[in-house]
């Protein structure tokens, strides 16, 4: 027992406590007292980021961080922070401190901000737990947690539209969990739960038991696609944006659909490998799913004329990148869908940030709305821009790097026809993004002027909170890609990642 207490064995721990117990204490804190629930929140933060950071120098100098506790026969609770788990919580640690300062500045003077703070929280714990995760009981129970801490999120504002959205969102993901579950407890019997292991664990039992490895398989997609918003299961998602703009953000860039395509990710390379998943052929029915989902969805986005809804249906398509780059089963694909599980996110929270700017300050929530924005909000539309054309792929925002890494893997595993279809799917993208940008910068403002503005005489085009968080990773989604050959980079990360998943 002993060694439980070193220090890498509890900083998985405490990276997890640095947000869960802000979040209960937030819980307790009277509604008036914002000082104080501020304070939590930013010191939370504040720790949270410097133990990431101790991780991450961690494991680049190759310490391993493994906390572990007794659950099931030979499945414990384990906590492991690995290459892989890194790229995802300095992803969620990063964008919890943009999101809450927003959150802060875009709920002031309403009610009920303790609880929202405290379920925002313990959100980013779940999401931090399922990331740290070593194996797939472990995963499955952060998973849950993930959907019973974002719920109250979702109908925070009570209104029948957002508790209508709010039974939609529990019944997609506990259906979801409940087949993730029943996958996780057929793959169990079959093969028992180690830990999570580069290259995959099933391989030697494929000869005894292919059809319940390919069932299993099937029953774990179908529960993580639900999070991941793959088609047909997606539609809990454009319901969903009933919820306030931080809550959109959350569930878009940093928890939900990223921990279903995280979930996908550990899936195929760490719990079947790419070998046991070619011959088994499970990957090139991913591969059709993921492709289907991403022209789907961009044609439905076309069709959007609330801006949420839209962005909404954009993520559909745009985390389907991550599904296909691990369905592609070579190691280029690979980086291009890990670095995209980084670059999607800084440009989607960009992309809310400013719709719930748009919608705050003016009132605007559709897109005949946006006529002359740029002149109103110059700072705002800019960032929106810069979101906007990284998810088409215009360099060098973020988006460039991850679709010429997804094409290259596609011409490197001799899939030629995903090039034709990320090529596609960049059209519609510019279909549906550039009308936006076109109305916000050359559409001629309403004559009479807006007839809400909230922040007209304001020193800045919208309250500070709201406006520095968009800039913040507005700039950030340019800087990944134009430093993208850097080893620091979330790409060069990428690619110590998937050095490491394809050595073996």
């Amino acid at each position: 027992m002993s060694a439980l207490f070193t220090w890498t064995s509890l900083l998985p721990v405490l990276i997890i406590l640095s947000s869960l117990i802000p979040g209960l204490l937030i819980f307790a804190t009277p509604e008036h007292a914002r000082t104080r629930r501020t304070l939590l929140n930013m010191t939370g933060i504040a720790i949270k980021l410097i133990l990431v950071a101790l991780m991450l120098a961690g494991v680049s100098q190759g310490l391993t961080f493994r906390f572990e506790i007794p659950f099931l026969p030979s499945a414990p609770l384990v906590l492991h922070g690995d290459a892989l788990s890194l790229q995802f919580i300095a992803l969620s640690s990063i964008l919890w401190l943009a999101t809450t300062i927003y959150a802060i500045g875009y709920l002031e003077g309403s009610p009920l901000r303790s609880r929202f703070f405290g379920y925002f929280s313990l959100c980013v714990s779940a999401t931090v737990g399922l990331a740290l995760a070593g194996n797939l009981v472990t995963f499955l129970l952060f998973y849950e947690l993930l959907t019973l801490s974002t719920f109250p999120l979702v109908v925070h504002r009570g209104t029948p539209a957002a508790l209508k959205a709010g039974r939609v969102y529990l019944a997609y993901t506990l259906g979801g969990g409940t087949l993730l579950m029943m996958g996780v407890a057929l793959l169990h019997s079959l093969v028992t739960t180690p830990d999570f292991t580069a290259g995959g664990y099933v391989l030697a039992q494929i000869e005894d038991s292919s059809l319940g490895l390919q069932i299993a398989f099937i029953l774990m997609i179908a529960g993580l696609g639900v999070k991941a918003a793959l088609v047909p299961l997606h539609s809990w998602l454009p319901q969903a944006m009933v919820a306030p703009a931080p809550v959109s953000a959350l569930l878009h860039a940093v928890a939900v659909v990223k921990a279903g395509a995280f979930g996908i990710i550990r899936v195929v390379y760490d719990v079947y490998g790419v070998e046991a998943s070619a011959l088994l052929a499970l990957t090139q029915p991913l591969l059709w799913l993921a492709a289907v989902t991403m022209i789907y969805a961009s044609i439905r986005a076309l069709q959007q004329q609330d801006i949420k809804r839209r962005l909404a249906f954009s993520t559909v398509s745009q985390v389907s990148y991550i599904t296909l780059g691990v369905a592609l089963a070579g190691p280029i694909a690979a980086v291009g869908a890990i670095v995209h599980l980084v670059h999607q996110g800084l440009m989607k929270v960009t992309l809310f940030f400013c719709a719930g700017n748009f919608a705050e300050t003016l009132g605007i929530h559709k897109v005949q709305e946006m006529d002359g924005l740029g002149q109103r909000m110059p700072w705002t539309m800019a960032a929106f821009s810069v979101g906007a054309l990284g998810m088409i792929g215009v360099p060098p925002v973020a988006g460039f790097i991850s679709k010429i890494y997804l094409g290259m893997g596609a011409l490197e595993v001799g899939q030629p026809w995903v090039v034709l279809l990320l090529a596609g799917s960049a059209l519609l993208n510019a279909a549906y993004f550039l009308p936006l940008l076109y109305r916000g910068w050359f559409g001629k403002p309403p004559a009479d002027g807006w007839q809400q503005d909230n922040f007209k005489n304001h020193r800045f085009e919208t309250h500070w909170m709201l406006l520095m968080p968009a800039l913040f990773t507005a700039l950030l989604s340019l800087l990944v890609g134009i430093f993208a050959g850097s080893i620091l980079s979330p790409l060069g990360w990428s690619e110590f990642i998937v050095s490491r998943e394809f050595a073996q």
